[in-house]
């Protein structure tokens, strides 16, 4: 059963949010006044692709998965929403079908806006549009860099930035050691092979050769980042 209302974390993960904390007072109330919370276990479905434009969302706990199915069958995963993420108002505007997948992965927590109600706000705060037009265009522009590292920087510095945004984003200190990062969002090599476009052997070698390195130590449990500054000097020595 879903619960209507938001823990202080999840709520705190939404107020946070960069987006959502630029936006004035009195249009972040009438959004959270509209919104309901729903709540997902594990791989669990939230939208599939050919879905009707119903709800605009934000991560609240947890990620998102969003993936596509190529031709042979195999699922691809694009991109991992994270709390204090909203996506969907793409849709909200043309009106068309979602384009992807969208999963849980791990107990995840979203907040959403149904589309009568997003119309509605809208109409009352102008100053929404400008608002979700810059977000529009910090998208554009992330996804402009992600296809020129893609063409220009080997599996190595892509590598790194990835393991850079993931501990920006999901970063947990270490109990043992509070200079140290655990990479709290769980990704087995394959899911991050996929963010990548690489093969999992390929990432794989990559990883093995950072931990050599000392900038990352490889637990059963996932990820443990030793040295940001390593990682970062390795993005960048790589750039062509």
């Amino acid at each position: 059963m879903d619960d209507p209302i938001l823990t202080i974390e999840e709520r705190e993960a939404i107020n946070s949010g960069r987006w959502f904390s630029s936006l004035s007072p009195s249009l972040r109330h009438d959004i959270l006044r509209c919104a309901f919370v729903k709540r997902y276990k594990d791989g669990e479905l939230i939208a599939a692709r050919g879905d009707p434009p119903e709800q605009w969302i934000a991560c609240a706990r947890g990620a998102v998965r969003v993936s596509s199915t190529a031709v042979s069958g195999k699922q691809v995963t694009l991109t991992y929403v994270e709390p204090g993420i909203w996506f969907g108002d793409v849709a909200m505007f043309d009106g068309d079908r979602r384009t992807h997948d969208a999963y849980a992965h791990g107990d995840t927590t979203i907040l959403c806006v149904a589309r009568a109600d997003f119309q509605k706000i809208l109409s009352t705060h102008v100053e929404l549009y400008e608002a979700l037009m810059r977000l529009q265009a910090r998208r554009i522009r992330q996804l402009f860099g992600l296809v020129e590292d893609l063409n220009t920087l080997p599996l190595r510095a892509r590598l790194a930035k990835q393991l850079i945004h993931l501990v920006r984003s999901y970063g947990v200190p270490n109990l043992a050691d509070g200079s140290q990062m655990r990479i709290g969002l769980h990704l087995a090599q394959e899911e991050l092979a996929q963010l990548l476009g690489a093969s999992r052997q390929r990432v794989n070698q990559e990883l093995k050769a950072m931990e050599r390195e000392e900038a990352i130590r490889i637990e059963p449990g996932g990820l443990v980042v030793l040295d940001r500054a390593a990682l970062m000097r390795i993005s960048e020595a790589d750039e062509t």
